[in-house]
């Protein structure tokens, strides 16, 4: 795998008129001598703005809210009891550590 290299003024060009003069995003890509997923994600970022795909509101919510980051007096092991007694899934000491490292 090569090092990522930005695109060239000239060659962010061709793929733009290209692409608005009708040509398919593998016929641009040999005509540039790039790659396809190159061309297309670039033209989607021309149309759209976003290259991003990625979904929003995926994966396990957030333990710890602001005002529980901001109090840190108390322990690990009362912050672990605190959240095990609520409704929510159960958080381990190590996962409660880890968070508050990462403040």
């Amino acid at each position: 795998m090569g090092k990522a290299v930005d695109l060239r003024e000239f060659d962010k060009g061709q793929i733009v008129m290209a692409r608005r003069l009708g040509t398919s995003i593998p016929e641009t890509a040999r005509l540039v001598g790039l790659r396809s997923a190159v061309v297309s994600i670039h033209a989607k970022w021309i149309n759209d703005g976003d290259t991003s795909s990625r979904r929003q509101g995926v994966g396990r919510s957030r333990v710890f809210k602001k005002k529980e980051k901001q109090n840190r007096r108390q322990t690990v092991a009362q912050l672990t009891a605190k959240y095990n007694a609520g409704p929510r899934a159960s958080v381990s000491e190590h996962t409660v550590q880890r968070t508050l490292l990462d403040i």
